[in-house]
């Protein structure tokens, strides 16, 4: 604020600016050289605690006071701000001694809203945190070792993301809570992963497209859309990739294993309307297959039941139910141990997906 006043008094004066901007050049070997941020050293601070606090005001505090308090801060440190009210006085000091600033304080009232930090201890821990963010950015620019082979997966969710990337997946394009990235986000997937065949598993029907684009725009590397519409299947594809066969026959392999996966989703309905002769009515939740509608009900359980059992039949032996953002990890579990009660041939597994919008996510393979 000073500095505004200042310059709006000069150019009252008709003062003459030099508009000139002088870039002073960091020391050979000087940390963060070229770094936007202006470090000082430990030794630029005077003074070392940043000390605030409020004075609950029990005598009188009328300008003088004000004055003469002000006085005494600036001869124990600077940074002065001295706002006063009715009732209250709030203070902010840079000192080396915040007790003397207490003490001077408690003559005119309780404290309250008290606040110190430790300025060369901020500064320190600010310039540990620069040098590892610089030690990251370089090791992020640096060129990975090429690889035979990566994956490349759009994904939702900090816990679908990590089951991913525990199966190998190198790189996951946030897709939001549509899912729906472009075809730029895939070919900028493509340019961080140094790898000779990347495999890329849109797991959503609206990505194939784009996914498709980004292969034919692609020179350098072979592509492998893997044309997985839904997470679940994405995960098989994964599963099923053997570094021995060639990218070919993996295609062939991770598509057909695809095939066998069956998924339902569970969400809720924004509006009214009618969809595979289910009337939905807004607030309802819809468990919602591979071709459409599975369950419409009011209760989320009993619409998660419904839907695996739309989903289940014969043949089928893993159930993954994948429990979203929204969702109690102890109300999932006891539908885990309700739905292993009514399929006993099956593996039924729980894992925390993290996703939006979707209440579950479960497969059938």
């Amino acid at each position: 604020l000073m500095q505004v006043l200042k310059g709006a008094y000069e150019a009252f004066l008709g003062k003459e600016i030099d508009w000139t901007v002088t870039e002073t050049a960091a020391p050979a070997g000087a940390p963060f050289a070229g770094s936007q941020e202006t470090v000082l050293e430990e030794s630029d601070i005077k003074f070392g605690y940043c000390t605030e606090f409020i004075i609950m005001l029990s005598k009188t505090f009328n300008i003088k006071q004000e004055m003469d308090f002000k006085a005494y801060l600036e001869s124990i440190g600077d940074s002065i701000v001295v706002v006063a009210d009715d009732d209250v006085v709030k203070v902010h000091v840079h000192t080396n001694d915040p007790g003397l600033a207490i003490q001077k304080a408690l003559k005119y009232g309780a404290l309250s809203n008290m606040k110190i930090d430790n300025m060369r201890l901020e500064h320190h821990e600010k310039v540990v945190k620069m040098a590892q963010k610089e030690q990251q950015e370089a090791a992020a620019a640096a060129p990975a070792e090429k690889k035979a082979a990566a994956f490349i997966a759009v994904s939702v969710g900090e816990g679908i993301n990590a089951i991913l990337k525990d199966l190998g997946v190198d790189y996951i394009i946030e897709g939001g809570q549509t899912m729906n990235p472009s075809t730029e986000d895939v070919l900028n997937a493509i340019e961080k992963v140094n790898a000779e065949t990347v495999y890329v598993l849109p797991n959503n029907k609206n990505i194939i497209l784009a996914a498709n684009q980004a292969k034919y725009m692609t020179e350098d590397k072979k592509i492998v859309v893997i044309p997985t519409k839904t997470i679940a299947q994405g995960i098989t594809a994964v599963i099923n990739y053997v570094p021995d066969l060639s990218p070919e026959e993996n295609e062939a392999a991770m598509t057909e294993a695809i095939e066998t996966v069956r998924t339902g989703e569970v969400t809720y309905a924004v509006r009214d309307t009618v969809i595979d002769d289910h009337e939905i009515h807004q607030g309802d939740y819809m468990g919602i297959g591979d071709a459409g509608i599975l369950a419409v009900g009011q209760a989320i359980e009993t619409v998660t039941k419904d839907m695996i059992d739309s989903m289940m039949d014969e043949d089928m032996e893993l159930i993954s139910i994948y429990y979203g953002q929204e969702t109690k990890e102890e109300d999932a579990a006891a539908l885990r141990d309700k739905v292993a009660e009514k399929y006993p041939a099956c593996d039924v597994e729980l894992q925390y997906g993290g996703q939006p919008i979707y209440y579950y996510i479960v497969s059938a393979e």
